[in-house]
């Protein structure tokens, strides 16, 4: 309620007590006159006529009086309240453009500081080149934004300010020992360091891994509480197969979008290094019985209810509805599209060769936290060459009658983790950052790779039909992009990729265009490699083709990425970025 209504409120109450008071006292009077007894002086009489007439005169004046003024009074509250009001309203009026022309003048200088700050910076090599000075009275933990910043102008634009990954190694080597909580921690732990977050209460932590073991139940929140962080900054674990990085960061930059929070880090980990360790069903219920045993004779029922077969039969290593192991699904793909020996291994090479360079250029720097001595992938093989990559023997489609894919234009087994930092402009602002690039679209499919309802598609053809539905939202063209980042499960599924972008029958029947999407530059594809060279730990890989196609954004000045990765189950997680 107003002040104004409040005091009116007051004066009426005042007014109407005051009123009361008064007529009473005029009323008691006269009734004490009238019931004065009678004399039979005349005089007397006379005088009691003249005081009865004085009285009501005189109580009625003074009624009238006070009930004049309390209402003159009331009317001053009522008009001081309406010129405060209106007084209010132009000062409101007056404040907007001043606070706009205030901003825009005090935004010119931060925004020339910022630059050399991160000129500065560049030439140290000390800090990320779009790292500055935070204004750390604007830091989420010291003061929020208002609720209008939240809720208008959505959705708002999300921004990747940064990235972090260990090394990706190959599996049982150098990271043998270490957990996906020790990787995941390592990861972000480099990222808090580097973007000076200790203390912060980021908006929430997204992650994951494909193969978890059950001390990974809450592996994000777990690795979120293993750094410098706010232990307040919640956190909680996705998962989709070798998609589980990007899809992560959707699930963040969607509730940033949506002004539900304003920054989040997201990434993913994995490690067959510690993989579980699959039994027979039969062996796995034995040794449960076992465990809930509570005493001899339960246990040794437990013991002697082991079948020995079981301790050879496994859950094989495939996807479950086709029994099939991901590199033979690619390999029949590889034979329906057609796709050479010599064009695989000319595909790997290359990513080889553009991920040496591109760590001899220092571009990783800013990028990579060493773990366990190492500071650089170690799947890399720097000396990568046609003549001896065609001395390898085929690893998948054996059967078939010229099988094509060995274990140099294949992934190998990896280990890793990555993670990458997603705000707003606003907080990027409050905390010295430059946004790199930002994530505008985004698109995740599914195939029929089992035929049930109609043809077999390609287990990993998934992104052939995603990208060109969120090229159609986004109103491009396939050749509308500077970069393309497509994640190389093996060499065959990016070559089978492309070759349906560009065949008129594929377009037609399956994606319902009227034409081709056509052919790519490809001097534009994986420029700074990809996962043949750098391995593959299936969930960590979303994090690292996202750090590496902002910054090579940033580092262009402008334009766009197109990100593209295949998953188990037929799946497909596509995304674009612009700067």
């Amino acid at each position: 309620m107003s002040n104004s209504n409040q005091s009116n409120k007051s004066a009426e109450k005042s007014s109407a007590v005051t009123s009361t008071v008064v007529n009473k006292a005029g009323e008691s009077l006269l009734n004490d006159t009238n019931n004065a007894a009678p004399t039979k002086d005349s005089n007397t009489t006379s005088d009691f006529s003249k005081l009865q007439q004085e009285v009501v005169s005189t109580s009625k004046t003074e009624a009238d009086t006070v009930i004049s003024e309390d209402r003159a009074a009331k009317q001053k509250i009522i008009a001081e309240a309406k010129a405060q009001a209106q007084q209010e309203d132009n000062l409101s009026q007056i404040d907007e453009p001043a606070q706009e022309a205030t901003k825009s003048t005090a935004e010119a200088p931060k925004q020339e500081a910022s630059d050399n700050t991160n000129q500065t910076q560049k030439q140290s090599g000390d800090k990320p080149a779009n790292q500055s000075p935070a204004d750390k009275s604007k830091t989420n933990k010291e003061s929020s934004m208002s609720d209008n910043s939240k809720t208008s102008n959505l959705p708002r634009r999300v921004a990747i300010l940064g990235g972090n990954r260990i090394p990706f190694a190959r599996s049982n080597g150098p990271y043998a020992d270490a957990s996906n909580i020790d990787m995941l921690s390592a990861a972000l732990n480099g990222l808090v360091e580097r973007y000076e977050l200790q203390g912060e209460r980021v908006g929430e932590v997204v992650a994951g891994a494909v193969l978890k073991l059950s001390r990974d139940l809450n592996l994000t929140r777990e690795s979120a509480l293993n750094t410098a962080l706010d232990p307040q900054t919640p956190a909680y674990d996705v998962s989709q197969a070798c998609g589980t990085g990007l899809q992560a960061t959707f699930a963040a930059s969607n509730k940033i979008a949506l002004g539900i929070i304003d920054s989040a880090i997201t990434g993913g980990v994995d490690t067959t290094s510690d993989a579980p360790i699959a039994v027979g069903d039969g062996l796995r219920k034995a040794l449960i019985k076992l465990g809930a045993a509570r005493n001899n004779k339960q246990r040794l029922s437990a013991l002697t209810s082991i079948n020995p077969k079981e301790l050879i039969d496994a859950p094989q290593n495939g996807e479950p509805r086709t029994g099939l192991s991901m590199g033979d699904h690619q390999a029949i793909t590889a034979l329906e599209w057609n796709i050479s020996r010599e064009a695989q291994d000319e595909l790997a090479v290359k990513s080889h060769q553009n991920l040496a360079r591109a760590y001899e250029e220092g571009f990783f720097d800013d990028l990579i936290t060493p773990y366990k001595g190492l500071t650089r992938d170690n799947n890399l093989r720097p000396d990568s060459s046609l003549e001896k990559l065609a001395t390898l023997k085929p690893v998948f489609g054996k059967r078939n009658a010229n099988p094509t894919m060995t274990a140099a234009n294949s992934t190998p087994l990896t280990d890793g983790a990555s993670c990458v930092l997603l705000g707003t402009d606003e907080w990027a602002e409050a905390h010295g950052l430059k946004p790199l690039a930002y994530i505008v679209h985004q698109e995740t499919a599914a195939v029929d790779f089992i035929g049930k309802n109609g043809p077999k598609e390609g287990l990993l053809m998934a992104p052939a039909y995603a990208v060109p539905r969120m090229l159609a939202r986004a109103g491009l063209t396939l050749q509308d992009f500077d970069f393309y980042e497509i994640h190389e499960a093996f060499a065959s599924q990016v070559l089978s990729t492309l070759a349906a972008w560009e065949d008129e029958t594929f377009c037609k029947e399956r994606l319902g265009l009227d034409a081709p999407l056509g052919s790519i530059d490809r001097s534009k594809l994986n420029v700074n490699g990809s996962s043949l060279a750098a391995g593959h730990p299936f969930a960590a890989t979303g994090g690292r083709i996202l750090a590496t196609a902002a910054k090579l954004l940033d580092q262009k000045g402008s334009g766009r990425a197109l990100i593209s990765i295949c998953a188990a189950g037929g799946q497909g997680v596509t995304c674009i970025l612009e700067k």
